[in-house]
């Protein structure tokens, strides 16, 4: 009689108990999401909620990798402007016997490295200072030679530029050959100077191109940057140019293929990608009517009209056995920081109840047949 009260004592005990299990269960999660107090939001991610979704805030901390960009594009391809800092070498040509400049016999007179002031103007003898900030190289050589023209008048002029500091831009890394580059022309463009670099490093993920102009700092992927030429803009003197890593990453937990902190292998990436990256889920424990995305807002972005979180903890739900649950997942796009659990099988529990109840009854018979 014992031996067969036994197995019903242990069966009932095991209904008691909480089995151990790599994840939780979609129910304990959101345990609590429709009582008035609660403090997150379930929003299930479908064809009636994903369009509203898109237009949502991102979180503040998505690591935005597109911190915008300038605007403008690329300027007529014309010869770089002269600025505080280049260094001019000026040839004067002068063929009169009594020229103030060159000795007899001599032709030319070349003055080299004359240095742009910060006021923008160069020292010429028998003239004084020439304005030539901001004039092109043929520009500047057309005023020097009218400015010449009263002590010269049949001088002829020709000028090189050297550009200065205000005329370079520093490519810092991200590529194979960083450094400082002189900018040939006005049409010299990010693209333009990463070609120049060697190209952008392979091993990078997602690479982001960021341009510091004036004291602020943009920012695109280079991916995004090829697909839309007309974002390819214009250098000026000054500007510094990094390559990185795109720094956002989301986080994959539960009973997925791969629990680890995963980044953004390109610009946009979707639940569906999300489920890709993590290895799927897995087929002997997951639930993939629960698969759930973590998601933390600012209190500035909670809003009561729909058009954004009315908590600042918002847990998106998504259902991989329906036809809408997969194709909204496709347009439901993750932010950096997101936490994407793929949540446990309440079947897996089950079973296990029952293959313990088969191994206590086999048991039991063994006791019995002894």
């Amino acid at each position: 009689m014992l031996n067969r009260l036994l197995p019903a004592l242990l069966v009932l005990a095991l209904a008691g108990c909480s089995l151990p299990r790599g994840a939780a269960m979609q129910g304990e999660i959101l345990k609590g999401s429709e009582q008035e107090t609660r403090d997150f939001q379930v929003m299930p991610v479908t064809r009636d909620t994903v369009g509203a979704l898109d237009s949502w805030p991102l979180p503040p901390q998505s690591g935005v990798s597109h911190a915008g960009w300038p605007q403008g594009g690329l300027r007529s391809p014309d010869s770089s402007t002269i600025a505080a800092g280049d260094k001019l070498a000026v040839t004067i040509w002068d063929n009169e016997q009594n020229s103030l400049l060159t000795a007899v016999n001599q032709k030319s007179v070349q003055l080299t490295e004359v240095s742009v002031a910060t006021d923008g103007s160069v020292f010429v003898p028998y003239v004084g200072k020439v304005q030539v900030r901001g004039l092109s190289p043929d520009q500047a050589r057309e005023r020097l030679q009218t400015a010449l023209a009263t002590a010269l008048p049949s001088a002829q002029v020709q000028v090189a530029v050297v550009p200065g500091r205000l005329n370079t831009v520093d490519l810092v890394g991200g590529v194979a050959k960083p450094g400082s580059y002189p900018i040939p022309d006005r049409s010299f463009s990010v693209l333009s100077l990463l070609s120049e670099g060697g190209g952008v490093t392979a091993s990078l993920t997602n690479p982001i191109v960021k341009l510091v102009r004036g004291g602020r700092a943009y920012g695109i992927s280079v991916e995004r940057l090829f697909a839309q030429p007309t974002l390819d803009v214009s250098l000026r003197g000054g500007d510094k140019v990094l390559v990185e890593n795109d720094p956002r990453k989301f986080l994959a937990l539960g009973a997925a293929g791969k629990q680890t902190t995963i980044p953004f292998p390109q610009d946009r990436v979707t639940a569906l990608d999300a489920v890709t990256l993590i290895g799927g889920v897995n087929a002997t424990r997951a639930n993939p009517k629960g698969v759930l995305i973590l998601r933390e807002y600012g209190a500035k972005q909670v809003r009561p009209d729909g058009r954004g979180p009315d908590r600042t903890r918002v847990v998106f739900t998504v259902d991989l056995t329906t036809a809408d649950g997969l194709f909204s997942a496709r347009k439901f796009a993750l932010a950096s920081g997101d936490l994407v659990l793929v949540t446990e099988s309440p079947i897996t529990n089950a079973r296990t109840v029952f293959g313990l109840i088969g191994q206590i009854f086999g048991l039991a018979n063994q006791v019995d047949g002894s």
